[in-house]
């Protein structure tokens, strides 16, 4: 039988149905502890002479059907699923980073991962490197004896710059250090890094997967052997466990993840090409677009260009003229929703970033980040269009 394509995948999991009960749709297992029966299993249990389930905050069926889910999609050999997207960073980062060891990341990140990364490691003793441009010289220049982690996103957060995830993999693999690729903006249907040779993909699975901004939760895809080390010790340890109410919905997402993705897509295609047309719009950021400096290794990498669309207008009281003036589109951090949600990352969600660290990665007063919903795209470039008039 040929590899079943992604669709199927996405709609049928790892089994169409709850192997127990015959569930078609996943069962919540909304329970906070699960008893073991007699004293012995529960010794057995603890000493992992056993399989089966504890305690939510260790495993979960509801949870342990998404992981496998997540994993298929990866191509991974193991997921993990955790209370957020920074929880699942943390978490990995943490198992593989101690006081004294070296962490090379990308610069320009989503803030919350950012401030985490400036704020708490450097006080537990972790030094990081942090890189302007995530290319293979510069990983390659930059790793030492002691660098335990490279992590990256590709498309960014918040200027959608592509990183040729095959080629830093190599660098990483060749030095033996484990490449993590944050996949949130582009889901595993339109970027798969684990096949592109990333030991690591990692999800704010609010986003994307979930699709409908009710939820919040972090998932991990890699090795197994890495997948139960992490979950013995800093997924365990850290106590930040999906809720199994919000891993049902996350499954739920995930069966509808390629239909949305590709209207996503479609969607932010239009809009980018209306903006770049546009007088007012002085610089458009979307990796669909030949102007793009990452649109042929966009090519490569992705199956398409992703629901995230960036452009510039001459500054923050411009920013603000047009997105108090927009009707559609909503102002609200996060993205992967439904609905198109528009935001000025300078004074939101990298606000956290110095002054000066927003100039080296380029992120300036008048850029505007839009997550591309499912509406009619005619109707969400008639609302741009009247925003940017009022500038």
């Amino acid at each position: 039988m040929k590899e079943l394509d992604f669709h199927t995948l996405a709609v049928q999991g790892t089994a169409p149905c709850d192997e127990k009960t015959g569930a078609v749709a996943t069962p919540i297992y909304q329970t906070s502890t699960f008893s073991y029966f007699t004293a012995d299993r529960g010794a057995a249990l603890f000493a992992k002479e056993e399989e089966g389930y504890i305690y939510t905050r260790l495993s979960n069926p509801t949870n342990e059907k998404l992981e496998k889910n997540l994993a298929l999609l990866e191509g991974a050999e193991a997921g993990l699923t955790l209370a957020s997207g920074l929880a699942a960073i943390n978490a990995l980062a943490l198992y593989h980073c101690s006081a004294g060891d070296h962490f090379l990341v990308q610069k320009e990140l989503y803030g919350g991962t950012y401030e985490l990364f400036t704020k708490h490691f450097p006080r537990l003793g972790i030094e990081i490197t942090y890189l302007t441009e995530m290319t293979a010289d510069a990983v390659r220049s930059n790793l030492r004896d002691n660098t335990k982690l490279i992590f990256m996103e590709t498309p960014s957060n918040p200027l959608l710059h592509i990183v040729d995830i095959a080629a830093v993999a190599e660098i990483g693999d060749g030095a033996g250090v484990p490449v993590a690729i944050d996949n949130t903006f582009a889901s595993p249907y339109l970027t798969q890094p684990i096949k592109l040779g990333a030991t690591y993909a990692v999800h704010s699975a609010t986003k994307y997967i979930g699709g409908h901004g009710d939820a919040i939760g972090g998932m991990l895809a890699g090795p197994a052997e890495a997948m139960d080390a992490i979950r013995a010790s800093t997924y365990k340890d850290l106590g930040a466990t999906t809720a199994p109410f919000n891993a049902f919905l996350f499954l739920r997402g995930l069966k509808t993840l390629p239909l949305r993705m590709d209207r996503h897509c479609a969607n932010a295609q239009k809009v980018a090409e209306f903006l770049a047309g546009h007088e007012k719009a002085l610089k458009v950021y979307y990796p669909g677009l030949p102007t793009h400096p990452g649109h042929e290794l966009a090519e490569r990498q992705m199956r398409l260009f992703g629901g995230m669309v960036g452009f510039e207008v001459a500054g923050f009281d411009d920013a603000k003229k047009l997105l108090d003036g927009l009707k559609l589109c909503v102002q609200a951090v996060s993205l992967g929703d439904v609905m198109t949600l528009i935001e000025h990352p300078a004074s939101t969600t990298h606000h956290g970033y110095p002054e000066e660290e927003l100039a080296e990665v380029g992120l300036t007063e008048g850029y505007i980040r839009i997550s591309v919903g499912l509406e009619d795209p005619g109707d969400l470039i008639n609302d741009l269009a009247a925003g940017l008039d009022r500038i």
